[in-house]
């Protein structure tokens, strides 16, 4: 089955097209600046080389449909006629208390997810965009909602609820929900098949860390709690997220900076986290080079980073009764030595031993990092969330005939 997958952002759109018989990845790339000057597609070729193709590009159906045009074309093409695409699966941000599963879109299932808006306001909406345009260029093509938020609608409510007047609950569904539950389960997962151990039989912590970020508990393979919220600031410290702060706070500012609520929100995404500690840069290869040359608010923004890490991982193991596996993903869990070493360190006392001189050399590939006397296995594994959305495409249309 061809399956072409698509992540909308407000002004980007990400896709991969599998081949998932073979698990190939056919074509790759991403177009940016949607609405904006300047707008290009940027293709992955089979060989890693780049390629950028410039189009006025002034809104989301316009980019799917030379997304296409270029998947068929005689230059960069890999398909001769778009009806061999059998499937379109989206990932979809938020699915609130209403998916706890991928499914196929439907009228209702757009009503649902558009009654998400409110609590995921900056990727529903452009998430839908994708969708619309699909139904607009391939009216007769299936399409599959994956969304970030379904693989932990298995916590406990102990573990979601927030210690708010319950009605507001009752009424506004206001909860943890938790995000990159995609990720999550796929390197969870791929873990397990890794290591040769059984999925539904292991204490699981799974580190997302990135420029965004977050950390889950799995137990028996189900997602018992997680870092991220209601919306995707709540937990670490990212890249310009704040993560946990005190609520006391944030009203005592909103009072003093005279903030209303969208310029609060701005700051608490745009302006905080790594970004608003150091005033260096989001990106953790910028702070890391800045602490090598001395700075000291970059010093202080990666121990704050790793600290954060390293508490949640150590109340996910008081959770969960103990750990078996701890995986890192993500760009800073699959690529800086320096981070993973923190962490497991920090956790030396429960008998977790990592090979140093194998965590510096790794960089983006699968590899064990803990010792054979570890009492806890220490694992980097690529996120695959594109494979995962295609797979869980698969699946639901098979599950139709």
């Amino acid at each position: 089955m061809k399956v072409l997958v698509l992540n909308c952002g407000s002004s980007s759109i990400k896709y991969k097209l599998f081949d998932t018989d073979t698990k190939a990845v056919l074509a790759q790339g991403g177009i940016e600046k949607i609405g904006l000057q300047g707008s290009f597609l940027k293709i992955t070729l089979p060989n890693g080389e780049k390629v950028i193709l410039e189009k006025n590009i002034p809104e989301h159906t316009v980019g799917i449909q030379f997304i296409l045009e270029t998947l068929t074309g005689k230059e960069y093409g890999c398909l001769t006629s778009l009806n061999e695409i059998d499937a379109v699966g989206h990932r979809v941000v938020h699915g609130g208390e209403k998916f706890n599963s991928s499914v196929l879109i439907t009228k209702e299932v757009k009503d649902m997810i558009i009654e998400c808006y409110d609590i995921a306001p900056l990727h529903n909406p452009a998430n839908m965009k994708g969708i619309e345009a699909v139904e607009a260029i391939l009216p007769d093509i299936p399409q599959v909602g994956v969304f970030d938020t379904a693989f932990h609608q298995t916590m406990p409510k102990h573990a979601y609820m927030y210690g708010l007047p319950y009605e507001l609950y009752e009424k506004y569904a206001i909860r943890r929900y938790g995000f990159h539950g995609t990720s999550h389960r796929y390197v969870s997962r791929r873990a397990c098949e890794f290591l040769g151990l059984p999925y539904e039989k292991q204490r699981i912590i799974t580190c997302h860390i990135g420029n965004g970020g977050s950390i889950t508990a799995i137990k028996d393979g189900v997602s018992i709690d997680t870092s991220m919220g209601l919306t995707p600031v709540e937990g670490l410290l990212m890249g310009t997220r704040s993560g946990d702060v005190d609520a006391g706070a944030l009203t005592f500012i909103m009072e003093k900076e005279g903030l209303n609520a969208e310029e609060l929100s701005v700051m608490l995404n745009k302006k905080s986290g790594v970004l608003g500690v150091s005033g260096v840069s989001s990106d953790m290869r910028e702070i890391e080079s800045a602490v090598k040359s001395g700075n000291e608010r970059a010093k202080m923004a990666l121990s704050m980073y790793n600290y954060r890490i390293l508490k949640y991982v150590g109340a996910y193991i008081a959770a969960l009764g103990g750990v078996d596996i701890v995986v890192f993903t993500g760009g800073v869990g699959e690529n800086q030595a320096g981070t993973r070493s923190y962490v497991c360190d920090g956790l030396s006392y429960m008998g977790v031993k990592i090979d140093h001189e194998l965590n510096d050399k790794i960089r983006g590939e699968e590899a064990e990092l803990s010792t054979p006397e570890s009492k806890v296995r220490i694992v980097v594994i690529p996120t695959d969330e594109e494979f995962m959305i295609a797979s869980d495409t698969e699946t639901v249309l098979m599950d139709r005939k």
